[in-house]
């Protein structure tokens, strides 16, 4: 059944895995990036997919109206995303404590 709310919730995962994409492009053509950085990139992507996992389960749960696992299956969802936001922030935030030359190279 489609439900307007959880097809936009999977567009805006299609997005962002286009976002990890060129992030991802970008940095392997970069000398110098750190391996574990590309790692934690990589990693979004299958959080991500586990994302989408949990859209489609929650699309379910709407349907039968079991509002304690729509609950449940929201706050995974947004903490899956707090997850990237804040990794994300500490990568840049230790790309910004890099020299000025260094860090000209890691902009994206």
């Amino acid at each position: 059944m489609s439900n307007p709310l959880i097809d936009k919730l999977l567009e805006s995962f299609d997005q962002l895995e286009q976002c990890i994409s060129v992030t991802r492009e970008v940095l392997a053509q970069k000398e110098g990036v750190p391996v574990d950085v590309l790692s934690r990139v990589n990693q979004y992507s299958e959080i991500v997919s586990r994302q989408r996992g949990l859209a489609e389960e929650l699309r379910a749960h709407l349907t039968s109206q079991n509002w304690e696992e729509v609950g449940r299956h929201v706050r995974l969802i947004n903490g899956l995303s707090t997850m990237i936001r804040d990794d994300a922030q500490a990568i840049l935030l230790g790309a910004s404590k890099l020299a000025p030359a260094a860090k000209s190279d890691l902009i994206v």
